[in-house]
């Protein structure tokens, strides 16, 4: 008897231990049942809790930009036309200068002494002239003698003509009002024909030439009206607006396959020279848009680049519908198809709603919603 006793306690012990781990087994079954629960019941709550709005029906505006390359109205190379050394150099870099003021000068001296050679030449050939034409008149030599020397003079000026013209071409002239670029070489330089010098560039004006896709272009045909010319704004590269407006003057007729945009060109006044060949910018067009549909961009979501909203119908199930963009303000998209203006659509909650879920909302006025947002100018 004394020796099963110690057994007996053993068994004992051996089944509240079983005992134990299975009433905790159960005790984290039901914790886990319960905490798995609560949170299925919860969403389920905050799925019905959604906001509605419809598109807004507005006539508004846009303004796009471009990226724009400022040239000069006029920018050209001013090169040597003669070879020689560089004897003088009138100008400096950055100055603004006249039309014809001489701005180098090429040493003449081999073009003056071809000048006073074709000069002598045909002084020689008049007074021939005079005497063959003495002669003829007293019979002593045939006509044909004084029209072979009226020939010879007219050669000997017509290389007198030319020598000058060397001899002039070793100043080198402004061609129109502008300022001087860079000037490229310094006194005593030899210069060959051809040779680029410096640049000029005239300012008083400048072009702002900016690249339109093709459906943009043909909006903009659509509505520019063929009498007037658009007004259009420059945002300079320091994002400081430039305080003069411009207008778009020409459309190339090209469109470049490779890019599908067509250049378009602005002109802008410049009358404080602040604007210089080779700057950069953007041009902004403010566009008019009447009838516009906007929503806002969190009602939309994105599947393999195409743009998705959910519509609530009738009886309050929410269908996906595809709809294209005509353009985009920050948070607002101005839509093109595939919505009605009284199209109810999820404005929250989109990443939680699937294809005819059933769903409660409450509707909320899109002036409000957009608005809040402050993008637009009711």
């Amino acid at each position: 008897m004394q020796c099963r006793m110690p057994a007996l306690h053993q068994g004992l012990k051996i089944i509240l231990i079983t005992m134990n781990r299975i009433l905790l087994l159960t005790i984290i079954s039901m914790v886990a049942l319960m905490t798995g629960c609560n949170p299925k019941i919860k969403q389920t709550e905050e799925v019905g809790k959604f906001t509605v709005t419809t598109p807004l029906k507005v006539d508004t505006s846009f303004t796009k930009e471009y990226v724009s390359q400022i040239q000069s109205v006029r920018n050209v190379e001013i090169r040597a036309q003669e070879k020689g050394y560089l004897q003088a150099i009138n100008v400096d870099e950055g100055q603004y200068v006249k039309a014809g003021q001489v701005l180098f000068r090429i040493m003449p001296k081999l073009y003056e002494a071809e000048f006073l050679k074709a000069q002598a030449a045909a002084k020689g050939a008049e007074l021939e002239l005079l005497n063959t034409k003495t002669l003829a008149d007293k019979n002593i030599v045939s006509k044909n003698e004084q029209a072979i020397a009226q020939a010879k003079l007219d050669e000997a000026k017509a290389d007198m003509a030319l020598a000058q013209l060397h001899l002039s071409l070793c100043e080198i002239k402004a061609p129109f009002d502008g300022t001087i670029d860079r000037i490229r070489f310094k006194l005593g330089s030899l210069i060959d024909e051809g040779t680029m010098l410096t640049s000029i560039s005239d300012n008083k004006n400048i072009y702002a030439y900016f690249n339109v896709a093709e459906d943009e272009y043909l909006d903009y045909k659509t509505r520019a009206n063929q009498n007037e010319k658009t007004n259009v704004s420059l945002e300079l590269a320091n994002h400081e607006p430039y305080k003069y407006k411009g207008t778009v003057e020409t459309i190339e007729s090209e469109f470049n396959n490779e890019t599908g945009n067509i250049a378009f060109r602005a002109k802008f006044p410049n009358p404080d020279l602040l604007l210089k060949h080779g700057e950069t910018g953007k041009v902004r067009i403010t566009i008019p848009m009447s009838n516009a549909l906007i929503i806002p961009q969190k009602a939309t979501y994105e599947v393999q680049d195409k743009v998705y909203v959910y519509v609530v119908d009738r009886n309050n199930i929410a269908k996906s519908k595809n709809i294209t963009i005509k353009t985009s303000f920050p948070d607002l998209y101005v839509v093109g198809s595939g919505l009605e203006e009284g199209d109810r659509i999820l404005v929250e909650g989109v990443q939680n709603v699937k294809d005819d879920d059933k769903v409660e909302y409450k509707y909320s006025d899109p002036k409000a919603i957009i608005s809040s947002l402050q993008l637009i100018k009711q």
